[in-house]
């Protein structure tokens, strides 16, 4: 077996929720979630199905999102394993939403930093062993550091 590292191209303006699924029809409900959930989220979604034709599928209501996560569903080739890629929306917003989504298994992040997901392949199929998310910690939040938080918070209005 070979444990693989596939970085994800960083973007800040794009949001992204890596997970895992266990039926075909999972790209038709992810896209109905995001579509009754937020409607003015773009959004791109790509699954790799793991028996059958073994295709990715894919939904979405802006072809760059939609080709781009096709592009990294290729790159992963993770069986039953999904990806969104959101604009205009936070993962916070469609969350809970997809996390109760019937075929939905896991999810491995949601997250808008720079990701490395590390995938085993046994050379009959691949699986999501685990994401690193950004960096590790490198100190410990100050009080001004709090008030920084909180600034951001209202800024991107999840405060008041």
């Amino acid at each position: 077996m070979e444990i693989k590292q596939h970085k994800i191209a960083y973007d800040p303006e794009i949001n992204i929720i890596l997970g895992m699924s266990h039926f075909i029809k999972t790209v038709d409900d992810l896209a109905e979630i995001i579509n009754t959930t937020n409607s003015s989220a773009k959004y791109g979604i790509a699954f790799c199905e793991a028996s059958g034709p073994s295709l990715i599928r894919h939904e979405g209501n802006d072809e760059g999102l939609i080709k781009k996560a096709v592009e990294i569903m290729q790159d992963i080739k993770a069986g039953h394993s999904f990806i969104i890629l959101l604009k205009n929306c936070f993962p916070i917003n469609v969350l809970s939403k997809i996390k109760m989504c019937d075929e939905v298994v896991r999810i491995f992040c949601a997250s808008s930093n720079p990701l490395t997901v590390l995938t085993v392949d046994n050379g009959k199929g691949a699986g999501i062993i685990g994401v690193i998310d950004g960096e590790s910690p490198k100190g410990v939040e100050t009080d001004d550091d709090k008030i920084k938080r909180r600034d951001f918070l209202k800024k991107i209005k999840y405060k008041f």
